[in-house]
């Protein structure tokens, strides 16, 4: 029987804007375009992810390489820093520059992987447990709660930061997920063997 990694696989390989939900409520939504693409030279599963506002898109506010891969507990998708980012800004519309990501260049984010599930149209994940994804922002170090859910239309997700002592919500969504629909299908990028494991 195969696994669902193939289809995680396309679903993701993918640019998103909620273009839509932003210009229908700006004072609550930024206009965020997100972009998922292979990177082959790297292992099986990998791909880099850039998130900016639209108004800046060479300048991501977050970029990362993520690995989805099967394992004997279920789907997962590492989350992986890339040391001195911004060599790689504007990587997802620049080939050449996704091409010069190495696996030395990568760093795991510890308690930052997704557990993910199948769902009849597509996939669910969340932050794993144990509040041990820490991020830095504005100066205060928070563990981060987040979730998404994809499907072939678009992808849904609510990122928070929370206190790691009092577990207080420090930032983050209070008016509900953000609402991406797909607005670019990068999934013939992906290399065959992926495909095939």
């Amino acid at each position: 029987m195969s696994t669902p990694l193939p289809r995680l696989l396309r679903q993701l390989s993918a640019g998103f804007s909620n273009q839509r939900q932003a210009f229908d409520n700006p004072a609550i939504f930024a206009h965020i375009l997100v972009k998922f693409r292979p990177l082959p030279q790297l292992e099986p599963g990998s791909l880099l992810v850039e998130q900016s506002y639209a108004f800046d898109p060479g300048r991501p506010y977050r970029i990362r390489v993520l690995r989805a891969e099967q394992r004997p507990e279920g789907l997962i998708i590492q989350n992986k820093a890339l040391h001195d980012d911004q060599r790689f800004w504007g990587g997802v519309d620049d080939a050449e520059r996704r091409a010069a990501i190495a696996e030395s260049d990568l760093k795991v984010l510890e308690g930052c992987n997704y557990v993910v599930r199948e769902t009849p149209e597509g996939f669910t994940g969340e932050v794993e447990p144990g509040c041990r994804c820490l991020v830095k922002r504005k100066g205060a170090v928070a563990y981060l709660v987040s979730s998404f859910e994809l499907d072939p239309g678009g992808m849904r997700t609510i990122d928070r930061g929370h206190d790691p002592q009092t577990h207080e919500q420090l930032w983050g969504a209070l008016a509900g997920p953000f609402q991406f629909e797909r607005t670019d299908d990068y999934s013939e990028e992906i290399p065959d063997h992926w495909l095939s494991a």
